[in-house]
């Protein structure tokens, strides 16, 4: 359970669901940890979880939209433990559901302010971190609806498809300098947010939702987590520039 010993890793969003599993997972293998949410008790929540199971971390306030909020998250990063080895870039938002057309303008720039600029936000800084020091692994958190569409989510899935096409152009980038960048794409995880959409376990969307995978369940944050950890670690060392499927076998259909 040592095998990120001695390593730091930044996970954005990280004050609840796949963020906080992430966090927990990285610390649980033994990674110091900078914890970055926009929801300040999320995420002081998440650093005590750590530090309470012998782990160590620091929680740093960052809305991944605001580039001197990104800056200073790093700014902790190195002012703390000096290097930045693994970045999770989890920060996103689902945005309202609705038809294309009748999106609200507002509404649609703020799905792909957080879940595409903010990604490449962190991405800029994250990476020269990585440069100067000599490498590093930066894992994007994409979605199954990066790959495939979805009626009334318009936004999120133009900013989901956006990232993977990103994630891959940064790959190709920085193939020899010893940085990898990939992504996970989760399909519909079990976590709070879902919850909060009416889709809590033993409702009639709970199941509606199960059902469009083919394993009949939702995911788990700790599932997601698992696949982030994986692509972080030397057992994936020759994979840069992919969009991980963890969907139940949603994308296979």
């Amino acid at each position: 359970m040592n095998e990120f010993k001695d390593k730091v890793a930044l996970v954005t969003g990280a004050g609840s669901g796949i963020g906080r599993a992430c966090a927990l997972m990285f610390a649980k293998a033994g990674a110091k940890l900078i914890v970055a949410d926009i929801v300040v008790a999320g995420g002081e929540e998440t650093v005590r979880l750590i530090n309470t199971a012998g782990g160590e971390a620091v929680f740093t306030s960052c809305d991944v939209t605001k580039s001197e909020e990104v800056k200073s998250v790093m700014t902790t990063a190195l002012k703390n433990y000096g290097r930045l080895d693994y970045a999770c870039n989890n920060a996103g938002i689902g945005g309202p559901s609705m038809l294309t057309g009748e999106y609200k303008e507002e509404d649609w720039r703020a799905v792909i302010d957080v879940n595409l600029i903010g990604a490449w936000l962190c991405m800029k800084y994250e990476l020269e971190i990585m440069q100067k020091q000599g490498g590093g692994v930066i894992v994007n958190m994409a979605s199954i609806l990066g790959k495939v569409g979805f009626a009334t989510a318009s936004a999120y899935v133009a900013a989901k498809h956006g990232l993977i096409g990103l994630t891959e152009t940064a790959a190709l980038e920085y193939a020899t300098q010893n940085i990898r960048v990939n992504a996970v794409c989760p399909g519909f995880i079990y976590t709070p947010l879902l919850e909060k959409a009416g889709m809590k376990t033993g409702t009639d969307l709970h199941t509606q939702i199960s059902n469009l995978h083919p394993m009949k369940r939702m995911g788990t944050s700790e599932e997601i987590a698992n696949a982030v950890t994986w692509l972080c670690s030397d057992a994936a060392s020759f994979i840069t520039g992919h969009a991980l499927m963890v969907d139940g076998g949603y994308t296979a259909q």
